[in-house]
C-alpha cells in the first residue's frame, strides 16, 4: 500500500520525517520508513497555500481596470489556481497523491489546515472516494507526539465540513473584497481622494473599533470634580482613607452641602476607629495562555506587535519547546497535566530557582477536558531547551518562552495569600475606609518576582488599631478632572477583537460572538492588524494605535453601510459558517445571501456618499492635508511621465500620477542593497541620471560592504562601478 503524508510546509514535513527511524530527502518529498507506517510511505508538502482563488482579471481581462460598470463580480464557478512560483511543487504533490492508496492529511490541525489540504486534493482532480483518507491531529512537533499521532490517525472525512466552512469563508471574503474595495475606491477617487481603499469582513470592523476610540478621545471634554480625602494619625502612625461609600462631587456647592450634613470640615478634627476587619484572602495564578491572551500580555510587557509575537511563538513550536500556538483555549486535559507533572524537576532546573510546587492535583481552573475542543492552551512540551539552544533564540523568543514556562509552572504553586485589613474611621457622621494588604505567602508570584514589582505593590502595611481608638483626622479637598479613554495598543485591540459585540442589541448575536471569541480568529487577528498598518489606516506611536486621515475617511464612508463596520455582520456570518461546518446549511445558500448584500451596497452607496455632508467635509479635509504633504515631500519631476512629481510615499518614492487616468507606475525603493536612499540621493539620481560614489552598500551574496555609484536608465536603477568622475 502506498501512503502519502501531506504536510503544510517543508519544515513541518522535515519534523515528521525526523521522527521516523529512516528517511531520505528527495526533490519535493521524503521517503520514510518506521514500524508505525505502511510499507511504502512518502511525506510531501505545500508552501502554505499551494492553491488559491483566482483574481478577477483571470476570469476576464476587463476586470484589470476597476470600473463601476463591471460590478458586481459574481463568478458562475470559482476558479482555483496554482501560482507560478508553486507549480513545480504542486506537480510533485499531485503526482504522488494520484498514485496513493492512502492519503494522510498532516497540515496544521485547524480549519485553515483543512482548507489547504483539501484544496490541493481537489485541484489534483483525483477520485477522492477511491482513497483511504486519514487525519493526523497533534499539538506538538516532538517525536513522541508525532509517533503517537500516526498510531492514532482519525478518519479524514470527519473534518471535510471544516474545509467547506473555511472555503466558504475564503470565497465570501473574496466577494466582499473584490466588490466593495473597487466600489469605495472609485467613489472616493471621484471626489478627489488619492489611493486605493480596502474593505474586509474583519479588517474593516477592526479599524472601526480604533476609529470609535479615536472619536471618544477627540471629543472628550474633561469634567472637574472634587474628592474628600482623610489622613488619619493613630499615635505615631499615619494612613489614608477615602469616603465610604465613595462620592465624587461635581461642584463645590454639593461638597459643602455634604460636609454640612455630615458635620465635617477641612483640617484636623477628632475621629474614632469604628470597625477593623481582617480576612485571609487567596489569589490563584493566571490562566494558561490562548494565543490572543499571550499576544495581549506580551504587548503589555514588552510592546511587541501581535504579528511578532505569533512569529516568535510559532518558532518556539517548531523548536519543539512549546505546543501548538493558534489556539483559543485556556485549558489542558489530564494527559497534558500528567506529563507536565512528571517533568517538573526539568522545568525548575531550567529556571534555576528554589521553588515549592506542591499542587500536584489537577485544578479545574486549568485542567478541564470538556473545555478543550481542537487544541489545548499554549504550554511547555516535554522537551526543555539546553542553555546553548536557548541562547540561540531571539530576545523576544526567550521572553515568550520564559513567560509561558512560568505561567505553566504557576498552576503547580501555592496561591498568593495575603491578609486584607479594612479600617473604618468615623468623623462625626462621615465614614472613611482604608484597605491594606499584607502578603502572608508569596506563592506563585515568586515565579515572576524578578521582572515584576507586583508582589511589592500589594504591600500596604497598616498600623495596629482597635475599635474605639480616638484618632486625629486631617480632611482635605482635592480637585481633579475626569480622564479620556486610553488609546488602544495592539494588545488591548486584540482583546477588544476577542470580546467584540458585547454591546450588540441582538442577544443571539452576542451569544454567537461569545461562542466564537469575537471577530477574527486566533490565527488571523495578527495578520489583520499588520494589514491595517501596512495600508497605513492604523498608525503606531509609542505602542499606541490611532487612525490616519486615510483611515478616518474610510470609516466615515463605511458608516454609510453600517454592517460593514459592525461586529454584528461578523456575528451573522459566523452563525451561518458554523452551520455549514455542522452540515446544517449549504455553501451555495450562504453565498447567495452574500451576493444580495453586495448588490444592495453597490446600488445604494453612490447616492449615500453624494448626500453625506459629514463624509464630504472629511474628504475636503483630507484633500487639503494631502496637498500639504505632497508639497512638502516633492523631490523632483518624474523622469518617465514628465508631468508628475516624485513624492516620498513612506515606504518608497513614487510618481504623483500613480492614480491618474493614465497612471504612471514609476517608483524607486527606499533601500537598495541595505543602503537607505535619502531624498538628496534620489533628487541627484533623477536630475543627473547618476549619483556620486555612495559608501556602505552590502552584497547579498557575500555580506561584504562596498562603494559604488547609482545609475538611472529608462526608469531602471543599477550600479555603476566606474570610480572615475
Amino acid at each position: 500500500m502506498k501512503t502519502i503524508v501531506l504536510a503544510e510546509k517543508p519544515s513541518q514535513a522535515s519534523d515528521y520525517a525526523n521522527a521516523f527511524q529512516k528517511h531520505t530527502k528527495k526533490q519535493g518529498y521524503f521517503e520514510v520508513s518506521d514500524p508505525v507506517l505502511a510499507n511504502e510511505t512518502f511525506i510531501t508538502y505545500g508552501f502554505g497555500h499551494l492553491v488559491e482563488l483566482a483574481s478577477p482579471e483571470q476570469y476576464d481581462t476587463k476586470y484589470k481596470k476597476w470600473d463601476l460598470k463591471n460590478l458586481p463580480i459574481f463568478p458562475e464557478k470559482y476558479k482555483f489556481i496554482v501560482p507560478k512560483d508553486k507549480k513545480g511543487q504542486f506537480s510533485i504533490v499531485s503526482d504522488l497523491i494520484k498514485d496513493a492508496d492512502q492519503i494522510i492529511i498532516a497540515t496544521d490541525s485547524d480549519r485553515e489546515g483543512e482548507n489547504i489540504a483539501w484544496s490541493i486534493l481537489n485541484k489534483a482532480k483525483i477520485d477522492l472516494k477511491s482513497k483511504d483518507i486519514k487525519r493526523l491531529w497533534i499539538n506538538s512537533l516532538e517525536k513522541e507526539s508525532i509517533l503517537n499521532g500516526f498510531k492514532n490517525l482519525k478518519d479524514g472525512w470527519e473534518f471535510y465540513n471544516f474545509f467547506k466552512e473555511a472555503q466558504t469563508r475564503q470565497i465570501s471574503d473574496w466577494l466582499i473584497g473584490m466588490n466593495a474595495s473597487p466600489l469605495f475606491t472609485i467613489e472616493l477617487q471621484r471626489k478627489g481622494i488619492n489611493g486605493v481603499y480596502s474593505i474586509g469582513r474583519v479588517q474593516t470592523p477592526t479599524l472601526y473599533l480604533v476609529y470609535k476610540r479615536y472619536l471618544e478621545i477627540k471629543n472628550f471634554k474633561p469634567t472637574p470634580y472634587f474628592e474628600i480625602n482623610a489622613e488619619v494619625q493613630a499615635g505615631a502612625d499615619k494612613f489614608n482613607g477615602k469616603l465610604d461609600p465613595y462620592i465624587r462631587f461635581s461642584d463645590k456647592n454639593k461638597l459643602n452641602d455634604f460636609a454640612k450634613e455630615k458635620n465635617i470640615k477641612s483640617g484636623v478634627q477628632e475621629g474614632i476607629i469604628s470597625d477593623v476587619k481582617k480576612n485571609l484572602k487567596k489569589s490563584q495564578s493566571p490562566r494558561l495562555f490562548s494565543l490572543s491572551d499571550l499576544q495581549t500580555e506580551v504587548n503589555k510587557r514588552y510592546h511587541a506587535s501581535a504579528s511578532d509575537t505569533l512569529k516568535a511563538v510559532q518558532k518556539l513550536y517548531e523548536q519543539k519547546i512549546l505546543t501548538y500556538p493558534r489556539t483559543d483555549c485556556n485549558f489542558i486535559t489530564d494527559n497534558e497535566f500528567n506529563y507536565l507533572k512528571k517533568n517538573l524537576s526539568k522545568y525548575i532546573s531550567f529556571l534555576n530557582k528554589d521553588l515549592n510546587l506542591n499542587n500536584t492535583n489537577p485544578n479545574k481552573r486549568y485542567v478541564d477536558s470538556s473545555k478543550v475542543q481542537e487544541h489545548h492552551a499554549i504550554i511547555l512540551t516535554k522537551t526543555v531547551p539546553s542553555k546553548d539552544n536557548f541562547n540561540k533564540l531571539s530576545d523576544l523568543e526567550k521572553k515568550i518562552y520564559q513567560l509561558v514556562l512560568k505561567t505553566t509552572l504557576a498552576m503547580f504553586a501555592d496561591p498568593f495569600e495575603y491578609e486584607e485589613t479594612v479600617i473604618l474611621t468615623k468623623v462625626n457622621l462621615a465614614i472613611f475606609k482604608t484597605i491594606g494588604k499584607t502578603p502572608k505567602n508569596i506563592g506563585w508570584k515568586e515565579l515572576f518576582s524578578e521582572e515584576s514589582k507586583e508582589s511589592k505593590d500589594d504591600e500596604n502595611l497598616l498600623p495596629a488599631v482597635t475599635i474605639g481608638d480616638i484618632v486625629k483626622v486631617d480632611l482635605s479637598v482635592d480637585q481633579k478632572e475626569t480622564k479620556p479613554p486610553i488609546p488602544y495598543t495592539e494588545g488591548t485591540l486584540i482583546k477588544a477583537m476577542k470580546t467584540a459585540g458585547k454591546d450588540l442589541d441582538d442577544e443571539e448575536d452576542q451569544e454567537i460572538l461569545k461562542d466564537i471569541e469575537g471577530i477574527g480568529t486566533e490565527a488571523t487577528r495578527a495578520n489583520i492588524l499588520e494589514t491595517l498598518k501596512n495600508k497605513q489606516y492604523l498608525l503606531t506611536e509609542k505602542n499606541k494605535l490611532t487612525v490616519s486621515q486615510q483611515g478616518i475617511t474610510l470609516c466615515k464612508a463605511v458608516e454609510l453601510e453600517p454592517l460593514l463596520a459592525s461586529a454584528e455582520m461578523t456575528a451573522k456570518w459566523e452563525k451561518a459558517l458554523k452551520q455549514i461546518g455542522q452540515k446544517q446549511r449549504t455553501q451555495d445558500n450562504f453565498l447567495e445571501q452574500i451576493k444580495k448584500f453586495i448588490t444592495k451596497i453597490i446600488n445604494d452607496l453612490p447616492n449615500k456618499m453624494n448626500d453625506s455632508s459629514i463624509l464630504n467635509s472629511q474628504i475636503e479635509e483630507q484633500i487639503t492635508t494631502q496637498k500639504e504633504i505632497e508639497t512638502e515631500s516633492e523631490i523632483s519631476n518624474c523622469p518617465i511621465c514628465k508631468t508628475g512629481k516624485i513624492l516620498d510615499k513612506g515606504k518608497f518614492y513614487g510618481c504623483s500620477n500613480y492614480n491618474a487616468d493614465e497612471p504612471c507606475k514609476f517608483s524607486l525603493p527606499k533601500k537598495w542593497s541595505e543602503k537607505t536612499l535619502s531624498k538628496t540621493i534620489v533628487k541627484e539620481l533623477i536630475e543627473k541620471g547618476e549619483t556620486k560614489i555612495i559608501k556602505g552598500f552590502k552584497s547579498k551574496k557575500t555580506g561584504k560592504k562596498f562603494d559604488a555609484k547609482l545609475k538611472l536608465s529608462d526608469g531602471k536603477l543599477s550600479f555603476n562601478f566606474n570610480k572615475g568622475e
